[in-house]
């Protein structure tokens, strides 16, 4: 996250990023001083209204936070330090931070999920410190952003039916897991339904329409705004790699890597 930020710092010197629209935040240019709801799901529908995203799927998920002045970036190198986290945020900067690690690359709607997972612990949360009511309510936000109970709940089938769930799934851009649970939110069936309904779905879990989809095949959910930065600041300053990476004391490779554009060197392999 520091590094995120030094390498921001460093563009912003350079090329004018989008200001930050995000109600709540605190560094927020658009709507400074504006604050949303303090429950997940009141924050959630009033931050739809504000962004004008009206009743139906978040499209793009990743590229729309960026055009609301959210830095966000999908390095795609192995952390072992974070193994076992999808995502974290810090809304600390003056800019707000969203790093979704390669754990989740291989499945483009948990991908999202956590995407949006962190948009509601920056606008619900002055700082994130994954205690399980803060993580409780951030799951509630996301799930309310992506899949509006307005919306959502006459399109549910009367019984939990995986082919339509399916078909909604890919609408909307969340998990069939994630529509199953939407079910005991709005109380429509009992937990044991819920319960038989997961289970079916694990055994459905590699087939088409269930199995997770990479990332890759999904360019509107991969984050662009720094690598386009840097690529304005080349294009009228001359700015390269190895020149930022010298003023930020880095190996080329990490920039490369945190601004998302792959290493294009040929490939050595010894047989």
């Amino acid at each position: 996250m520091e590094q995120l930020w030094e390498l921001t710092h460093a563009l912003e010197k350079r090329v004018q990023l989008p200001l930050v629209n995000l109600p709540g935040f605190t560094g927020g240019e658009v709507h400074p001083g504006v604050d949303l709801p303090a429950d997940p799901v009141g924050a959630a529908r009033e931050l739809r209204r504000f962004w004008n995203l009206g009743d139906g799927p978040v499209k793009h998920l990743a590229r729309r936070l960026e055009s609301h002045g959210l830095v966000v970036v999908a390095p795609s190198g192995a952390d072992h330090a974070a193994a076992k986290v999808d995502a974290f945020s810090s809304a600390g900067l003056l800019r707000p931070m969203v790093v979704l690690t390669p754990n989740r690359a291989d499945d483009v709607l948990r991908y999202r999920f956590s995407a949006a997972h962190e948009l509601g612990h920056l606008v619900l949360h002055s700082s994130s410190t994954g205690d399980s009511r803060q993580e409780r309510e951030a799951d509630a936000f996301a799930a309310e952003f992506l899949t509006p109970q307005k919306s959502l709940r006459p399109l549910l089938p009367e019984r939990i039916d995986l082919s339509r769930l399916a078909v909604l799934s890919q609408t909307w851009g969340v998990s069939v897991s994630s529509l199953i649970y939407r079910y005991r939110e709005f109380g429509l069936v009992s937990d044991a339904t819920i319960s038989r309904a997961y289970q079916r779905l694990r055994a459905l879990s590699t087939q088409p329409g269930f199995a997770p989809e990479p990332v890759r095949g999904y360019p509107g959910e991969q984050p662009v705004m720094l690598r386009r930065a840097f690529e304005l600041a080349a294009s009228d300053t001359g700015l390269t790699i190895r020149e930022l990476a010298h003023e930020l004391a880095w190996k080329p490779s990490r920039v490369r890597e945190l601004l998302g554009m792959p290493d294009t060197r040929p490939v050595l392999r010894l047989l």
